[in-house]
Order: structure tokens, then C-alpha cells, then sequence
């Protein structure tokens, strides 16, 4: 949003919020209630700065999982399996999910209840609701977060969480948390904020919900044929695994591929690993939908279980694109006649797959990896 916008929303701002008080009735939520918790708000104006500066979209994936997946993290998440080993037993008899996958996501999400986040979520998610671009999707968000301190799940001192509204030990927003938490203590209340085994078990039940196919992993580490058509790295290209195998795709390590289908993602092109990405990749794409986020959350549940790093090797010397040049690149592909969708630096399969039309084009090879090389040579083809 222009700068003008924003200004103008923010001086609208209590009246958008006595607004939304009819909704709130609507929730079941009262009057009394509804101007008690949002009496004293102001925006909270820094959270508009924050919006654009989400590392899974603007690091490189290697320094994304870097700063994540490290040896401190690996070591406390054996330490927090080992201390709540009942609660994961449990966990995976009622929901069928990877307990390794659930720590993960409470290491990532909090460092494992450590830091939850200071903001208050009624107004992270008031403030988004009536300033920026995504308002109708936080007012929903808003509106759920009075109602889980009106119903008392959860009380306003201690609802705190991030910028964008995600709370408690492995941060849900406040409609995910109305849908998909549970009491798993049988204390009477979903508290996903000082309630270890609720914050894990709700998690698990995410998962669940959002299709998580048991017994099989969220994706394989394999090495692609020299030859191999990276137009078919893409999330709408799914194959068994013999099927791929029958493509010259292997598992590293010379491993065995289970029954299972996917997806090849290689996230730095013909320089980097590549993997064979699963269903249930699909489902923590649902948690974060940033592939740098899943395979962070994939990566480090398997070093908890005891699994080793990567097998292939970063590109790390190679410069990736800032959001100005990914939004510039997606400019000069449209005029290109290659590319058709939004521009907004987020690189979504139609982006991917006119790049790869580009370096086909070019002699480039066609692997969809977005360098500054690959936007200079734009720059010069006119």
C-alpha cells in the first residue's frame, strides 16, 4: 500500500474498530465485553514495516536454515523430546503424527516456549485488520481473538505473541486455535500458551486435520540425473517414487525410495539439493507457506531424531534476489510475453515455469533458480 493509504487507514482506526463491534456481537461476544478489550487499542504501526521483511521470503534458503537448524537447537530439541517423551508417545498413538515433526515446529516457532512473542495479539490483529492490504483476512483474526479471551481460554496478560497474531508455544492464529486446539490435559481450557502438552497436542492435531499421511516421511534428499527436465521441479508435478527413479532420480546415500508419491523441489536449482517432497511437505506448507519454513521444520525433526545435515552442497557463494529485484524480474518476464501473474516478488509456480521458459530461451540452464546473473542477462535481452 501507497504511504497515503496506510495514513488514511490509520486515522480511521477507532472507528474501524467500533465497526466491527456488530460482528463481535454476532460471535456471541457483549458490548461490555467488546469495549473492554478494545478500549484503550492504538495501532500498532511498526507491524506494517514488518509485513514485507519475513525471512523465509527474503533470505536465501541455505541462510534461512542455517540460522535455524543449528547444533544449540538440535541438542535442546533431544533434550525437550527426552524430558516430554510421554506426551509425544501419546501424541502419536491419538494423532498419528511424526512427534519429531512436532518438536520441530515448537523449536522453531518459540525455541521451544522460550519466546512466544511480546505483542499483544488483540492489537497485532486489530491493527492489520483496519490498516494494510490483507484487512478482511485479519479481521477474522481480530474478531476470534476477543472471543478466545472473552470465552477465557486463554486471559489478556498473557496473550502475547507476534507481529502478524500467532500466539502460544507453537504460535497458531487465533482462528486456527477456535478450529483445531485441544484440552489435552483435561484441565478444562485449550491453553496453548503455558500448557506444554496442549501446545503439542493441538499442533499434532493441525496436522491431522490438514491430511498428514502416517508412516511416511515429509520428504527424501535425492540426487537428480545430469540430464534432468527441471521444468518438472514443480509442485504440480507429482510422480510415484519408482516413477521418478524410472527418470534417473535417486535417493542419496543409495537408499531405497518407499511407496509413496511427490514432488521434486529444488530449491537452488541445479546447484543445491533437491528433494523428493511428500504429502506431508504439503501439510507443513499449511502451518507456513514458505518452502524455506517446511524444510527447515522437516529438516531439523530429523536431526532431533538423530538424522545427519544435507548430503548435497549449497550454492552459498551465489547472490540471491532482494524482493525489489524478485519483483523486478517478474516485470521483465511479463514483458517478455513469459510471465502473467502478480507482481509481488513471491515465487509461485507461474513464475518458476517462465523462468525456466527464459533460460531455455537463453542457453541458461533451466533450472528456475533466481540469481542476479540470471536478472542482468533480462536486463541486457530486451
Amino acid at each position: 500500500m501507497q504511504p497515503h493509504a496506510i495514513s488514511a487507514d490509520a486515522s480511521n482506526f477507532k472507528q474501524c474498530i467500533a465497526s466491527l463491534g456488530t460482528q463481535a456481537r454476532a460471535r456471541g461476544i457483549s458490548q461490555a465485553i467488546y469495549n473492554r478489550e478494545t478500549r484503550d487499542l492504538d495501532p500498532d504501526m511498526k507491524i506494517i514495516e514488518l509485513m514485507d521483511r519475513q525471512p523465509e521470503f527474503t533470505k536465501a534458503v541455505w541462510d534461512y536454515i542455517d540460522q535455524l537448524v543449528v547444533e544449540r537447537r538440535i541438542n535442546q530439541g533431544r533434550e525437550m523430546f527426552a524430558q516430554n517423551r510421554a506426551t509425544f508417545q501419546r501424541i502419536e498413538q491419538t494423532y498419528g503424527i511424526d512427534p519429531y515433526v512436532v518438536a520441530a515446529i515448537w523449536g522453531i516457532e518459540s525455541n521451544f516456549g522460550s519466546n512466544k512473542g511480546d505483542r499483544d495479539v488483540i492489537r497485532s490483529t486489530a491493527t492489520l485488520a483496519c490498516i494494510g492490504r490483507r484487512q478482511e483476512f485479519f479481521r477474522s483474526e481480530f474478531l476470534a481473538a476477543v472471543e478466545i479471551v472473552a470465552r477465557g481460554d486463554i486471559h489478556r496478560d498473557r496473550f502475547k505473541g507476534s507481529w502478524a497474531g500467532a500466539f502460544g508455544q507453537t504460535q497458531f492464529m487465533p482462528t486456527t486455535f477456535k478450529r483445531l486446539a485441544v484440552d489435552f490435559n483435561g484441565d478444562g481450557r485449550r491453553d496453548l500458551v503455558d500448557t506444554v502438552p496442549d501446545a503439542l497436542a493441538s499442533t499434532a492435531n493441525n496436522l491431522s486435520k490438514n491430511g498428514w499421511q502416517r508412516g511416511i516421511s515429509w520428504g527424501y534428499e535425492v540426487k537428480l540425473p545430469r540430464n534432468f527436465n527441471y521444468g518438472h521441479a514443480n509442485r504440480n508435478v507429482k510422480k510415484s517414487a519408482q516413477e521418478w527413479a524410472s527418470l534417473g532420480v535417486r535417493r542419496v546415500r543409495d537408499q531405497a525410495f518407499p511407496n509413496t508419491q511427490g514432488y521434486i523441489l529444488a530449491p537452488a536449482g541445479a546447484r543445491g539439493p533437491a528433494f523428493l517432497m511428500t504429502r506431508n511437505f504439503e501439510v507443513i506448507l499449511r502451518y507456513n507457506p514458505a518452502d524455506a519454513y517446511a524444510l527447515a521444520i522437516g529438516h531439523l525433526a530429523d536431526r532431533i531424531r538423530g538424522g545427519g545435515p544435507f548430503d548435497g552442497d549449497w550454492p552459498r557463494g551465489e547472490q540471491v534476489l532482494s524482493r525489489a529485484e524478485r519483483v523486478e524480474l517478474q516485470e521483465r518476464l511479463s514483458s517478455h510475453g513469459l510471465y502473467s501473474g502478480p507482481v509481488n516478488g513471491r515465487f509461485d509456480e507461474k513464475t518458476r515455469a517462465a523462468l525456466v521458459a527464459y533460460q531455455q530461451r537463453s542457453g541458461i540452464t533451466p533450472d528456475a533458480f533466481a540469481t542476479v546473473a540470471v536478472l542482468e542477462r533480462l536486463r541486457q535481452d530486451r
